[in-house]
């Protein structure tokens, strides 16, 4: 060590890296490992920055400067996979923080903001990773990007990401990878890392297929203590939730013709949405149904349930959802989420015109009086709950996704840097950045946005919103009840034994490029959050690739002041074999069995991931064994 280094250097110094511990493995056991201890053995990972690895950087993608900007002790998911034999390789760039969770309101307004799908990527600290499908696309919808970038490039073998909404399931969708996401929180996150939102965040695990995934899953489990992890509040799962048996022995069925029989999968049509007018998601809309279609139905012998929804056009050779999402809606939103009928949009008007309509003038926030009926508001709603008005046209599993920014940013962040303080603290050695203050004091960001963002979460005093509005903590509880609830009420009475949903109608957007008009900065669409809102088991598998694409462009703005996006009528072709997209399928927990079973067979029937071309594998003149 150079002179006057601290001395934590020198006890990260002892640390193996990943090619002495792989040294250190064959040196004690050679190829004759015992698997039952050690069902890692010998596998490269990655890891999302921000959980913690005790021989790594680690800042969730900012640019911070800690004192020691590596913790004192591994993330439990990362403590358990080094002791079955895991080799840690890297630490795969992410959005800074999880996709930087928002921003509070307050005092501190940026001086600019960059208008592009660039930043939902981007970390300080990392840069900005490259679609391996085409280098000049984004390598996600969320911000695990470079764990779907490092297993489908071949840099390693398996990647474990986070996902709030859309950050593991949108780098595994760009990326033609498998993921299993299991439900809230059978891993744990937030014991060690720095999430976006408390109430969503989990762990994810991708691979290049889901067998290889269900292993890993396997082998995060404690043989004493399960998927526990006591500084997770989250992991208190219902025990059975969790399957007696091995994840990995359900994974393995074959794609043979009829394999499916006798099973029944709900098809979510409203994640096939085409817009009037609209191309930009025609051409994997069309992939996504045809390709359920084949491959489920006609092939391994499922039977199709398909929902219904105004813009899709039904398919009479299958059968129809009833009752459906928006039916389920009608009948659990006035037991479980009332408040949701009185939503205000954000010109201060309310959401659901006819239940203005139907009720007499009552208050929806202080000083807003609305209604032009006859029925008090609970009145209505046992009517609506009851089938004896119509509901709203737009009370849909889009609609009802949007929830009110949480204040609990502010106590995750404090909280994780007071442990990993404490943690250094416990061996004798002394960590300063202990809070938001001194984290914004000590990071650069690389969008003004950001840093104004910070500085206000910085200010956040109390958890909950400002009284009298909209509580961000109390609708992600409240939410994630009726929505789940909704699933069960669906795949009940229609005896559905899963669903399947194409995960997002949108090709990868062009780095730097415009987003979505619909989608909005993040090119996300808001019925994609229902899982993640849920908390629910979600398995993602490639499905396909399209070749042709409608990239939306920059317009200027009526008033001359502002770059918007706008939709582009000129199709673009893409080289084989072209963007890919998955299918995701969804399940209650406890029953992620017959989850593996039916995404596994699909998988196996299908055979549609082909890795990228220009990262197709390791060279046959550097394999094991030759010359």
């Amino acid at each position: 060590m150079p002179p006057g280094a601290p001395p934590v250097c020198e006890a990260f110094r002892r640390l193996p890296d990943a090619l002495e511990r792989a040294a250190e493995l064959d040196a004690t056991y050679g190829r004759n490992p015992d698997l039952e201890k050690l069902p890692m053995y010998g596998v490269v990972f990655s890891f999302k920055d921000p959980f913690d690895t005790k021989d790594m950087r680690t800042t969730a993608g900012g640019d911070a400067a800690y004192d020691i900007d590596f913790p004192a002790r591994d993330h439990v998911l990362v403590e358990q996979l080094r002791n079955k034999g895991a080799i840690i390789f890297a630490k795969a760039v992410c959005t800074e923080y999880n996709g930087r969770a928002g921003d509070p309101g307050g005092r501190h307004k940026p001086e600019k903001v960059l208008p592009s799908v660039l930043g939902y990527q981007r970390s300080s600290w990392a840069g900005n990773p490259a679609n391996p499908y085409d280098t000049t696309r984004a390598a996600s919808l969320g911000s695990s990007s470079g764990s779907g970038v490092s297993v489908s490039a071949n840099l390693v073998m398996v990647s474990l990401g986070e996902e709030t909404r859309a950050s593991t399931r949108g780098p595994a969708n760009h990326n033609a990878v498998a993921l299993i996401l299991p439900h809230k929180a059978v891993l744990s996150f937030n014991g060690g890392a720095i999430g976006a939102d408390i109430y969503c965040d989990r762990a994810g695990i991708l691979a290049r297929t889901i067998g290889d995934a269900a292993k890993v899953l396997d082998a995060l489990k404690d043989p004493e203590t399960g998927y526990y992890d006591p500084r997770d509040p989250y992991t208190t799962v219902p025990r059975s939730s969790v399957l007696a048996t091995p994840y990995a022995g359900h994974s393995r069925i074959s794609g043979a013709a009829g394999s499916l029989a006798g099973m029944r999968i709900g098809v979510v049509r409203e994640s096939m949405l085409v817009r009037p007018g609209e191309k930009a998601t025609v051409p994997t809309c069309t992939a996504a149904a045809a390709e359920i279609k084949a491959i489920l139905g006609e092939r391994l012998g499922a039977t199709l349930v398909e929902s219904s929804d105004p813009l899709w056009e039904r398919d009479p050779s299958l059968e129809a959802m009833n009752p459906d999402f928006r039916q389920a809606l009608t009948r659990l939103v006035p037991v479980f989420m009332p408040g949701l009928l009185f939503r205000l949009g954000p010109e201060g008007q309310p959401l659901f015109k006819e239940f203005v309509a139907a009720i007499r003038p009552t208050e929806f926030a202080p000083g807003k009086v609305f209604g032009t009926g006859t029925l008090t508001p609970i009145d209505y709603c046992v009517e609506l709950a009851e089938g004896r008005v119509a509901p709203p046209a737009n009370l849909d599993i889009a609609t009802i996704q949007e929830q009110e920014l949480a204040m609990m940013f502010r106590f995750h962040v404090n909280q994780y840097l007071s442990r990993r303080a404490t943690d250094w603290w416990r061996r004798g050695f002394s960590e300063t950045l202990v809070d938001f203050a001194s984290l914004n004091a000590r990071s650069k960001f690389w969008g003004d946005d950001g840093r104004a963002a910070f500085k206000n979460w910085e200010e956040v005093t109390d958890p909950r919103n400002p009284l009298g509005g909209r509580q961000g903590v109390d609708e992600r509880i409240m939410l994630r009840e009726l929505l789940r609830r909704v699933d069960m009420m669906v795949m009940l009475e229609n005896r559905l034994d899963a669903l399947v949903r194409l995960h997002t109608p949108l090709p990868p957007a062009k780095i730097g490029g415009a987003h979505d008009p619909l989608g909005g900065r993040n090119n996300l669409r808001l019925e994609s959050f229902y899982g993640p809102n849920a908390g629910l088991t979600e398995v993602l598998i490639p499905a396909g690739f399209v070749t042709t694409v409608y990239d939306p462009v920059f317009a200027l703005s009526a008033d001359g002041t502002r770059y918007i996006s706008v939709p582009a009528d000129t199709p673009i072709t893409i080289p084989e074999p072209g963007l890919p997209f998955s299918l995701v399928f969804r399940a209650e927990p406890g029953r992620e069995d017959v989850l593996l079973q039916i995404a596994a067979a699909y998988e196996a029937a299908s055979k549609r991931r082909i890795p990228p071309p220009a990262f197709s594998g390791v060279p046959a003149e550097l394999r094991e064994g030759a010359p």
